[in-house]
């Protein structure tokens, strides 16, 4: 009489190494699907580093003042920031990581600016102070 247990796999049943192969394949393929699926169930998670630096880099250029020459550039972060963080509320990770950056970089780039409208602010001082110093050289030593 054959049994049912041949019929469906006789391979298997007939020999013990190839059970051992099936149950070992069996064994690394449901590992594996089981991985793969993890993998695509799981969400990235919130930025938490990134809107932090973002946050510092902005609280950094409100302390430097730079509202007065690079207020674009900083209303530009503050937003950015602020995107960032509705893009974590619907759960939109990658967008929120990639807006705090971009916030960062802002709030740099409005400390960069203003440091330079500073630094050519000085600099025309100095020169307009220079003129007037040649000037008043020039009227001293032809009056001699």
């Amino acid at each position: 009489m054959i049994q049912t247990s041949q019929i469906m796999n006789p391979v298997t049943e007939s020999n013990p190494a190839m059970r051992a192969i099936a149950v070992i394949f069996f064994v690394i393929s449901a590992f594996g699907m089981e991985f793969l699926l993890s993998g695509c169930s799981s969400s990235p998670r919130a930025p938490t580093e990134a809107l932090q630096a973002a946050e510092v880099a902005i609280a950094n250029a409100e302390q430097a003042r730079v509202a007065d020459y690079a207020s674009p550039e900083l209303g530009e972060a503050r937003q950015k920031l602020s995107s960032a963080r509705l893009a974590i509320e619907k759960k939109d990770m990658v967008t929120a990581e990639r807006l705090a950056q971009e916030s960062k970089v802002d709030a740099e780039l409005a400390v960069a600016k203003s440091s330079a409208a500073k630094a050519k602010a000085v600099n025309d001082e100095l020169q307009k102070s220079n003129s007037v110093l040649q000037q008043e050289l020039q009227r001293n030593t032809g009056a001699q």
